[in-house]
């Protein structure tokens, strides 16, 4: 980067930082997506002129509100509710709602900024938004999870529409939440617009695939960075954090290419089975039963569970982060590099610290950011839009193959913008600008709005 990019760049992210105190996850996101630009400023000096990443940094609209809601004992709770709105130049915004304590305005706004690049590289005319409450809905009943969506959705109702917003799940926010979310907007809105939620059952409007796509495409992001590098999945023992939905459907496309995954993890510890995980054992354990992965040795005596253990310190050649933010740091990509990993993809969004992160680009193994690697979780959110606008239902395999195609030109179109700015290789800077690229042009092309 020049010395004019530098500057240029740190202006602004000093007044990110000035705009949005105490924001530390928002400001991560933007540094880490500023640090791209650079060369793009100084290539195309227009985007400056038209101050588009000071205007794309700034949401078009942030919504904050109370959510009332009893619990079965008759207690009252006041949760608090989040929608940012972040940019809809490509189209309606589109982005997740997050259940999870450690919710608040920071976090949501870095998950919207970024879903803006995210739903970009997709190629689907979706816009960047996020949502989300300090609701933990583990441990509570399905009848206090039921009047909490109801509450939640009262308010949210006033913001959303197909064409306005259309929110899906996230950590916290499974088919049972987007369920009773979709009721009580039914209900608030006397229509049956199946297209304002995604995420549905797919007895009544859900898509096939989208369980499935946030891990099935991480995986295939990661299978084209292997093919790059003239190599595959087949052999290749493989972790994978988290044992939420990402993570099992991670674990299922690379068992179907031939990999070994031979640990998980959850918030208690990791479980660790040489012989390969027993995916049919953990579908049952975490969707059915709800039950936390320990329980995986119950039924696998050679298998090993470590409390509060450290899934990166298992020996890999492909590590997977699919849990959440700022879950492998540093420390623990040393140890996977010194371990022998080759690729890291992250189906998690922002799993790996900026120190994590350049480990991995200095040790020169192939790394692939969550904007690219697990957009396909969006991107098959779009393909069920889709569907719901023209009150179609597609196949299994005609929706995976769609979204195969979608990651494959997602990894295409991050290699083309790195090689622009001779930085080969490098899936960080190649997301970044191919992202910002698309949305830029189309802000420029409608105004100053």
């Amino acid at each position: 980067m020049t010395e004019k990019g530098k500057k240029q760049i740190e202006e602004i992210y000093q007044q990110v930082i000035a705009r949005n105190p105490g924001e530390n996850e928002f400001h991560q996101a933007v540094r880490e997506v500023l640090d791209s630009l650079g060369p793009v400023l100084v290539k195309y000096p227009h985007y400056a002129e038209h101050k588009i990443i000071e205007r794309i940094c700034e949401p078009e609209r942030q919504i904050i509100f109370r959510v009332p809601w009893e619990d079965d004992r008759g207690e009252i709770h006041i949760n608090r509710g989040f929608r940012v709105e972040f940019n809809s130049a490509l189209g309606p915004y589109k982005g997740g709602l997050r259940f999870h304590e450690s919710v608040y305005l920071g976090v949501i706004k870095f998950l919207g900024f970024e879903q803006i690049f995210k739903n970009a590289l997709t190629g689907l005319p979706i816009g960047g938004g996020k949502g989300g409450s300090d609701f933990n809905p583990k441990g509570k009943s399905d009848s206090e999870v039921m009047r909490f969506c109801q509450s939640f959705m009262t308010e949210l109702s006033r913001h959303i529409g197909e064409k306005t917003d259309v929110p899906a799940g996230d950590i916290g926010v499974g088919s049972r939440e987007i369920g009773y979310l979709f009721g009580q907007y039914k209900r608030m809105s006397n229509t049956y617009e199946s297209g304002v939620l995604t995420g549905k059952g797919l007895s009544w409007g859900g898509s096939k695939v989208r369980k499935e796509a946030t891990g099935y495409g991480a995986v295939y992001f990661v299978d084209e960075m292997l093919k790059a590098r003239n190599d595959s999945f087949e052999g290749k023992t493989c972790v994978v954090s988290g044992s939420g939905n990402v993570a099992i459907y991670t674990v299922e496309k690379i068992q179907q290419l031939g990999g070994k995954v031979v640990a998980m993890s959850d918030s208690g510890g990791v479980i660790f089975h040489e012989k390969g995980i027993d995916l049919d054992l953990v579908k049952q354990l975490k969707e059915v039963e709800r039950r936390r992965i320990k329980d995986y040795c119950n039924y696998h005596k050679d298998a090993e569970y470590k409390p509060n253990g450290n899934v990166w310190d298992v020996p890999c050649q492909v590590a997977m982060p699919s849990a959440t933010e700022n879950e492998l740091d540093g420390k623990d990509a040393e140890t996977l590099v010194k371990n022998g990993c080759i690729a890291v993809g992250e189906g998690a969004n922002m799993p790996t610290t900026p120190e994590g992160i350049k480990v991995f680009q200095d040790a020169k193994i192939a790394y692939g950011p969550g904007k690219a690697a697990n957009a396909g979780g969006v991107a098959t959110s779009a393909l069920e839009m889709q569907q719901n606008a023209s009150r179609d239902s597609w196949s299994f395999s005609y929706t995976e193959e769609r979204l195969h195609n979608i990651m494959i030109n997602i990894h295409r179109d991050c290699l083309e913008a790195a090689k622009e700015f001779n930085a080969s290789n490098d899936y960080v800077t190649g997301a970044n600008i191919a992202g910002f690229k698309k949305v830029a042009d189309a802000m420029i092309a409608m105004g100053l709005i």
